[in-house]
């Protein structure tokens, strides 16, 4: 069997689709924020490869195409923002103030933290990039010098906590304002945050989308000045 799975052009893809379905049905079944299908996916797929002894490589070689529509996907978050355009031209020096405060906030929080619990230099600047999308906090992290594994473990965790508590979140502080939902979620749990402010609705959807990109590129900019703070 093992030989099969790691033989196998799609098997990668087949059981990432089926968990990920698993935890979509499971998830309509069962009304509760922590039955998330992304994080459904996550852990039983982890579990089905140690089960079977099977080594990520192998695993990636296959599942590898899933990520190939991420482009493509990325692009579509266009289309909300688009139909939104009255919306954030109305709003837009919000827009602007709130994406820039929480990209400092994130970059205080992460010196904050990292000088309360003494971390050096290169783990700090691993977590500077956490909150924005995968290839430009790969990209931060490298240039800063920091862990590249750890950055990613970080967004991937960032991104799914948003997806399951954003709602909760904004709800428990009383964020009724769809503007500020969707730059909240979108500049603190990126895309995988962003599909949560889709389901909440299209201007949350619209200004997530927009924050992932203008979050993604003061991140950047930000980094390189407090990387020289510790």
């Amino acid at each position: 069997m093992k030989v099969f799975w790691e033989t196998s052009t799609f098997f990668g893809i087949f059981i990432t689709l089926f968990f990920y379905g698993a935890g979509t049905v499971l998830k309509q079944k069962i009304k509760h924020p922590l039955m998330n299908p992304m994080l459904f996916a996550i852990v039983f797929t982890v579990l089905f490869l140690r089960l079977f002894g099977i080594e990520y490589q192998a695993y990636n070689n296959s599942a590898k195409y899933i990520s190939y529509l991420m482009t493509p996907a990325t692009v579509c978050l266009a289309v909300p923002l688009y139909r939104q355009l009255d919306t954030l031209k109305k709003n837009f020096k919000a827009v602007m103030f709130g994406i820039t405060s929480s990209v400092i906030i994130t970059m205080l929080s992460v010196l904050a933290f990292a000088r309360f619990f003494g971390l050096n230099r290169a783990s700090y600047v691993t977590m500077l990039p956490k909150s924005i999308t995968t290839p430009i906090g790969i990209g931060v992290a490298e240039e800063l010098g920091g862990y590249v594994a750890i950055t990613v473990a970080s967004i991937v965790i960032s991104g799914i906590l948003g997806n399951i508590f954003a709602e909760t979140v904004c709800n428990v502080f009383g964020i009724q304002e769809p503007v500020a939902k969707g730059i909240a979620i979108g500049c603190s749990s990126h895309a995988l945050g962003t599909v949560k402010a889709l389901e909440m609705g299209e201007v949350e959807g619209a200004m997530s989308s927009l924050s992932i990109a203008l979050a993604g590129i003061l991140t950047v900019a930000a980094a390189s000045v407090f990387a020289t703070l510790l």
